[in-house]
């Protein structure tokens, strides 16, 4: 701002010298003297636009990509720590207690396993473990009536046409796919979720009193598992009452094919 005073008050000077050498003569031309004027006018003019001009100019200008790359790293750094809270790393759950020990040994069989998908899909452990449990005990060649497949009892529609649906890895990709979709559809309701992965969208969406009797009994069913594994409880009365139920004939022959 001093430059500018300084420059100003030379250019004003060399005015009024310009005014006692007769520059301004007002018993000249009066066009001529009105040109005169104007052009001094704009010089100030533009004079001042400029001095603004550099006044609003940052002043860390000079840092140049420094000053970005802290404010990229600053952003970069907030959304890793954002993502590390909300996601469930391999780190976490690759431990030999990823799954609580209430899960039968055909379950316990794939907990390498269901460590690596949960990581990979984002998703609580117990909560895979447990719709493992349901649909098929861990039998990686299990179909139902329905058609449903492998580990996670998949649908063949949710496939396409040169996936292996029994293959574990590609089954538990597709079934974790559905479960994600009903976890987003139910704003993270993961036992809505659980009865949406057995009745579809109609039973997450819906009120309990209209879901059909299966998708009933498999919500209670998960409901109960899942609440006793997030307490890393050993032993679930509700997981009891599943296998004598009609879920411990499924049980022996995931283990006769597992060889456990």
């Amino acid at each position: 701002m001093a430059n500018f005073v300084d420059t100003f008050d030379s250019f004003e000077t060399t005015i009024i010298e310009q005014d006692e050498y007769n520059y301004l003569d007002w018993n000249q031309d009066p066009v001529k003297q009105i040109q005169q004027r104007v052009v001094i006018v704009l010089c100030l003019v533009l004079m001042v636009a400029t001095s603004l001009a550099l006044l609003a100019v940052p002043k860390n200008i000079g840092t140049g990509s420094a000053g970005t790359q802290e404010t990229i790293m600053s952003q970069s750094n907030t959304e890793i720590q954002t993502t590390q809270e909300s996601q469930i790393t391999v780190a976490q759950v690759a431990g030999v207690n990823a799954i609580a020990p209430l899960f039968t040994p055909e379950i316990q069989h794939w907990k390498s396993e269901i460590a690596q998908w949960s990581a990979e899909h984002n998703l609580d452990p117990n909560a895979v473990a447990t719709i493992m449990q349901i649909e098929s005990c861990g039998d990686p060649q299990a179909v139902s009536v329905a058609g449903a497949r492998g580990l996670f009892q998949v649908m063949p529609f949710h496939f396409t046409g040169s996936e292996n649906m029994l293959d574990p890895d590609t089954n538990a990709f597709r079934g974790l796919n559905f479960l994600n979709e009903q976890l987003r559809y139910t704003g993270g309701d993961m036992l809505l979720s659980f009865a949406g992965y057995n009745g579809g969208y109609a039973a997450s969406g819906g009120d309990y009193a209209n879901w059909p009797n299966e998708t009933q009994r498999y919500y209670q069913w998960a409901k109960g598992i899942y609440a006793d594994a997030q307490a890393g409880a050993s032993r679930s009365d509700t997981l009891e009452a599943w296998l004598d139920a009609g879920g411990r004939p499924g049980c022996q022959r995931a283990a006769s094919r597992l060889g456990i």
